[in-house]
């Protein structure tokens, strides 16, 4: 075949497969794609000027091929330089654009342009070859230019490759070298081309072949070796145990955790399915794709595994089975971790018992599924549980609870639930019938409990409440409030340590929802209102009264104060009805102005008052708002008042007498009163308490006790006034004992105001 025939049809085949590198190149999701695209197209326009020189049978017709083949190198030489620059980023300084080599390009290339002008680079000159007439170029110093600025720009990319082959890895360079050792080749050959004057440039091929194997190892090319590495070194780091068969199901691969679980060693992988067998049973381990988990042990020796086989076939779509591999995960450590953190959501710290959420989720539950079972809540309290750790030390306070969890503990079965509801105070619910079966063991129990670290020792007060569920729909934390309320029985019964929620105490605490409920409404509407009970001279005349609450209620009628002052001292509600009452003392005293001046009245503080409000501004604003004699307002408060911060209470009583107040001292002698109280008391009237003479078998003692009270409070400049009197010999012994000012039965009963001012007007008329 004629050479020049065979060439062509190389060129063409070069040519057709640089152009579907260059598309696939193009559509390469790849960063390098582009360029590689571009290397092989820049390919195409030296091999083409190549085949028309060699197929020219004019001379013009080879001036165009020698044109298009001389530019074709500078474009060609151009992508090279883009390419290498991409392909070896990150080596040495190729971060920079080559703009001076890009330059040096597109000037060759307009040098060469201009030729046709100058005939500064070459002229053709016909040679015969093989009996073929060829137009070979004569080289003048443009030529030489031309050779220079790409063997130049040839020089500096394969220098480029040189660095990045010696600085990269050297499990990467097999691609590098490829590439190096193919662009060495082809400029060499291209040189030969150049020496020998040739038309036909046979390097044309090598440059074709290049442009194919920079596609092939920027495109597809994988280290095998690598992969083969970092896949090994993968394997052996998992976490997993990995066994990788073959076909036959035979072990092949077993990285050191696998060999670790099996005890075996990497030359013994014969044994593998023998060990798995003996640790997790007979089965398949080798085909098929499947998973489970599997608990191996119990107790604290218990371990938790996850296993998973996959096989795996020749490719995505076909279904040949070349081998497995199985995956052993041990969560052991996982599953004791979220073990721990279930325990401590649903646990309290320091006892181990449930927690107040969980025991009511446990609760509700038990109730669902146990629907025919009577069941009791049974609140457990610790009494004065604050005293066992001011005294104690908070560590004996925290071991007294530990023990006494562990008391719950020792006495519950299966079918109980219990837990910490808050503090020193805990829950228990279990069958009726249990509790029944064991309150009398329980009780003497409680009698001798005593908990102890190291030598010191106590006797815990501990109270019961318990409610036996009649409705089981209701919220669990209620069912606990009801047990709880139940405590309010035993109060300090020292010997009593069970008490039962009975339809006695629901009826009371619907009495206090409903009192509390009524309360703002009642103050709005004057259903709760003053009654005056009269306070009268040694004469018997009338000198003041006591402002008394009462309810006049539209249901109930008129209730008297225990109906509903202890719900509101208990709930601190009792501030809003003094408050009232207060208010209604100014008012009666503004409207008695200038005809009354010398009626006061007396006003009760509760002990809560001095809590919740500042009794003093609070007493001043009124006063000041009703333009009344503060010494008409006579502020009466207990002497329990004093037993708790008695120097604070003493400020304020020392406030009120400042702005003109009368302070009373109310039930003196019926609590523990203290004469050493007495003597730094800033009060100006002392109440005595009839109780005092309410015994007859201690008649003699009671009139002595409360004789010398009344001297000794008149030589300390405090005015005497006894209230309870009933009956006309205790007037008459009290005046004769020196007594100044009477309240009681007496004389009069608690009345509205208007009666009080009929009695008392007409009385001082």
């Amino acid at each position: 075949m004629d050479s020049r025939i065979a060439f062509s049809v190389v060129f063409y085949i070069l040519s057709a497969v640089l152009m579907l590198c260059a598309v696939k190149g193009f559509t390469s999701p790849k960063k390098i794609g582009k360029a590689v695209a571009l290397v092989d197209l820049s390919l195409i326009p030296p091999m083409i000027g190549n085949l028309i020189v060699i197929n020219a049978s004019f001379r013009l017709t080879a001036y165009i091929g020698y044109y298009i083949y001389f530019i074709g190198m500078d474009v060609m030489l151009f992508a090279l330089v883009v390419f290498t620059n991409a392909y070896c980023s990150g080596t040495g300084d190729v971060s920079r654009k080559p703009t001076v080599m890009y330059y040096i390009l597109a000037a060759d290339a307009l040098q060469m342009l201009l030729n046709p002008f100058f005939g500064h680079a070459f002229e053709l000159d016909p040679i015969e070859v093989e009996d073929k007439i060829y137009y070979a170029f004569k080289v003048h110093f443009g030529q030489v230019i031309h050779r220079a600025a790409c063997y130049t720009i040839l020089g500096c990319v394969i220098l480029m490759f040189i660095l990045c082959t010696v600085q990269t890895v050297r499990i990467y360079r097999e691609r590098l070298y490829v590439i190096l050792a193919s662009l060495l080749i082809c400029a060499a050959w291209e040189s030969y081309y150049i020496f020998t004057r040739t038309p036909i440039d046979r390097s044309m091929i090598g440059f074709g072949v290049f442009g194919i194997l920079v596609f092939y190892f920027s495109i597809y090319y994988r280290p095998l070796r690598l992969l083969d590495r970092m896949l090994s070194t993968i394997a052996g780091n998992m976490p997993e145990a990995l066994f990788v068969y073959d076909p036959n199901g035979k072990c092949i691969w077993a990285n050191s955790r696998a060999l670790e679980l099996t005890g075996l060693t990497s030359r013994e992988l014969d044994g593998v399915r023998q060990s798995l067998v003996k640790i997790f049973g007979e089965r398949e381990y080798t085909t098929l794709d499947w998973s489970e988990n599997r608990v191996i042990g119990s107790g604290s020796d218990t371990k938790y595994y996850s296993l998973e086989n996959h096989f795996v076939s020749e490719d995505s779509e076909s279904k040949h089975l070349v081998g497995s591999f199985l995956t052993i995960r041990d969560n052991t450590e996982e599953q004791r971790r979220l073990q721990r953190e279930l325990y401590n959501s649903t646990h309290d710290s320091l006892t181990g018992l449930y927690t107040k959420q969980h025991l009511y989720e446990c609760i509700r539950k038990q109730l669902i599924e146990d629907p025919d079972t009577e069941y009791s809540a049974v609140f457990i309290d610790v009494k004065n549980f604050k005293i066992v750790n001011d005294i104690f030390s908070t560590a004996f306070g925290d071991a007294a609870l530990r023990q006494l969890a562990d008391g719950i503990r020792l006495r519950m079965s299966d079918r109980c639930v219990y837990g910490r509801l808050a503090g020193d105070t805990f829950g228990v619910f279990l069958p009726s019938e249990v509790f029944k079966s064991q309150k009398e063991g329980i009780e003497r129990a409680l009698t001798a409990f005593k908990v102890s670290l190291g030598d010191v020792e106590h006797h815990l007060l501990i109270h019961l409440g318990v409610y036996e569920v009649t409705e089981r729909d209701i919220d669990v934390s209620v069912m606990f409030d009801r047990a709880h309320l139940a405590l309010s029985a035993i109060n300090n019964n020292y010997k009593k340590h069970i008490a039962f929620y009975d339809k006695e105490l629901r009826s009371k605490v619907l009495w206090e929802q409903q009192m509390t409920a009524g309360l703002s409404e009642a103050i709005q509407t004057g259903q709760i209102r003053p009654y005056l009970q009269p306070i009268t001279d040694r004469d018997g005349k009338v000198v003041g009264a006591e402002a008394l609450s009462r309810w006049i209620h539209p249901a109930h009628g008129f209730m008297s104060p225990a109906m509903f002052i202890p719900v509101f001292e208990k709930n601190g509600l009792i501030v809003e009805v003094d408050r009232h009452i207060w208010r209604c003392a100014c008012e009666i005293l503004s409207q008695w102005k200038g005809q009354h001046d010398g009626l006061f009245i007396s006003v009760n503080i509760s002990p809560k008052d001095f809590y919740f409000i500042d009794v003093v501004s609070e007493i001043r604003e009124l006063v000041k708002e009703y333009g009344i004699d503060p010494a008409m307002l006579r502020i009466e408060i207990t002497e329990t008042v004093m037993m708790n911060e008695a120097e604070e209470k003493f400020k304020i009583l020392r406030a009120l007498r400042s702005e003109g107040f009368i302070v009373e001292m109310d039930d003196f002698g019926s609590g523990y009163s203290s004469l050493n109280l007495l003597k730094d008391m800033p009060v100006d009237v002392l109440k005595l308490d009839m109780k005092f003479l309410s015994d007859q078998q201690n008649d003699s003692k009671a009139q002595t006790i409360i004789s010398n009270i009344i001297r000794l409070a008149d030589e300390l400049d405090i005015t005497s006034l006894t209230e309870g009197v009933e009956t006309a010999e205790q007037y008459q012994l009290l005046n004769r004992t020196g007594c100044k000012l009477f309240q009681g039965y007496y004389f009069a009963k608690p009345m509205p105001r208007e009666e009080f001012e009929s009695f008392a007007f007409g009385q001082n008329r």
